[in-house]
């Protein structure tokens, strides 16, 4: 990739990324799996940052088109008011803070609907000026169109665009939109990030 202070902009995913919920997604998904006769740690497994409806697609396939989106409305209701313990990632105000006075536009694309972004985001105590939710494109990663969009609302080319990520369909809808990768959690992307500090770091 080019040089990092190349970049122009910054696409943050959100959970696992600049949000901490894995406790909160974790316990959702395993009441809804006890709920549904599923498999609770596959459910949790697959669903790391994929939209919930593919997620409950694919574990319930055996089921009507309603019955699955009344199972996929009912995992999320068991994530909207679960936000006990739903914090910023390390580093990630102080990323924040950093990008805002270097005068560089950042945005969050995530696989959550609004209300549980929002929700999570406010928890956490983020404020993004552009975020890009599942009810804003007709298709969740791995497919681009978030980062297209979130690139498109800050005016900033894709290829002039960073995403940092910790899920690979995540990684994959990145580099389908032909933005540059920044990837946490041991995964590959043309930046291995041990956390948000080391971008800060890299970017000052």
């Amino acid at each position: 990739m080019a040089d990092i202070k190349d970049i122009r902009a910054i696409l943050f995913d959100m959970d696992g990324t600049l949000v901490d919920s894995d406790r909160a997604v974790e316990r959702s998904w395993l009441s809804w799996a006890s709920e549904y006769g599923a498999d609770g740690p596959a459910a949790y497994e697959m669903a790391h940052g994929s939209p919930s409806e593919a997620t409950v697609r694919k574990l319930l396939s055996r089921l009507t088109e309603d019955e699955i989106l009344s199972a996929s409305a009912r995992q999320l209701e068991l994530q909207y008011d679960d936000l006990s313990d739903v914090v910023a990632t390390p580093g990630a105000h102080d990323l924040i803070a950093l990008l805002d006075r270097q005068g560089v536009p950042w945005a969050v694309v995530t696989s959550a609907d609004d209300r549980l972004a929002k929700a999570r985001l406010n928890a956490a105590g983020i404020t993004p000026r552009v975020l890009v939710t599942t009810d804003d494109v007709a298709a969740g990663k791995p497919d681009p169109a978030g980062y297209l969009l979130a690139a498109e609302l800050l005016g900033v080319p894709p290829a002039d665009c960073l995403v940092v990520e910790d899920a690979e369909v995540g990684l994959e809808a990145a580099r389908a939109a032909g933005a540059h990768t920044a990837a946490l959690r041991g995964l590959d992307g043309d930046v291995r990030l041990s956390s948000l500090t080391d971008l800060a770091r890299l970017l000052s």
